[in-house]
């Protein structure tokens, strides 16, 4: 697996996953703002990103791999792990599978609903597959993902590497995931968000999180959609360093 580093490795340890259609490039706004006082570990999940070679992708295979990198680099400092959407499904699998390893968890936009007559939607989406290569196509879906001008081209070109393969694995691995009863067990100080203009099964899926832990809180994020790091960057860096620091959610900056 792919991954870079920054910041002093003697800090404590800061994890970004990506979502699914990106990759570790959707953290750099974060990465920028807690260099500076945590190491940031952004890895690129199998098949996405620069991890093109490798073993097939699955949430409990990407799950397994960051819980590697972090008892290598988080030993013995405190960490906190960040996920969006396919990543925030594998830091729940990574919490269900090693229920102490991470201190604090902010999960964001995870569908843990499983989506009705899946099999039926990918199969129309793998019909649709040549125009996920179509620029025009793309950058309806950027648009769609708060995907600026400044990483629309990074964007493009890995929807354009990604295989018909890869990109059902993907959407298969996402539209079934639920929630594992061993989520429950997770000692972490978890916070759960969601965007106020996501679908409603975001948000049965932020009220199903809720209820397998109680270590969790929640928030509503007002005005958003699927894509908070990348809609509001300078909300979700305050809403994440005030949680950490002082236990506090902010809806404002």
């Amino acid at each position: 697996m792919h991954y870079k580093e920054y910041g002093d490795k003697s800090s404590a340890l800061m994890v970004f996953i990506h979502g699914g259609g990106v990759s570790g490039w959707m953290w750099d706004k974060q990465v920028e703002y807690f260099s500076s006082k945590f190491h940031c570990l952004v890895p690129d999940m199998p098949e996405q990103g620069n991890s093109k070679s490798g073993t097939p992708f699955t949430i409990n295979g990407a799950a397994e791999e960051i819980i590697t990198l972090i008892e290598e680099a988080g030993k013995g400092k405190p960490v906190i792990a960040v996920g969006f959407s396919l990543g925030a499904q594998v830091l729940i699998t990574i919490l269900s599978k090693k229920p102490k390893l991470i201190d604090f968890a902010m999960i964001n936009s995870a569908l843990v609903k499983p989506i009705p007559f899946a099999n039926m939607l990918i199969k129309s989406m793998r019909f649709a597959f040549p125009f996920v290569k179509l620029k025009a196509f793309s950058n309806i879906q950027a648009k769609s993902m708060y995907i600026n001008e400044d990483y629309f081209n990074i964007y493009y070109q890995e929807s354009r590497q990604i295989s018909k393969d890869t990109f059902s694995r993907i959407m298969n691995e996402n539209m079934s995931f639920k929630t594992p009863q061993t989520f429950k067990d997770a000692r972490s100080k978890i916070v759960v968000t969601v965007g106020e203009k996501e679908k409603k099964i975001m948000k049965d899926s932020m009220r199903e999180i809720l209820k397998s832990n109680p270590n969790c809180k929640s928030i509503i994020l007002p005005e958003i959609g699927h894509g908070f790091p990348l809609a509001n960057p300078l909300l979700f860096n305050n809403l994440l360093e005030e949680w950490i620091e002082n236990d506090v959610l902010i809806t404002e900056t």
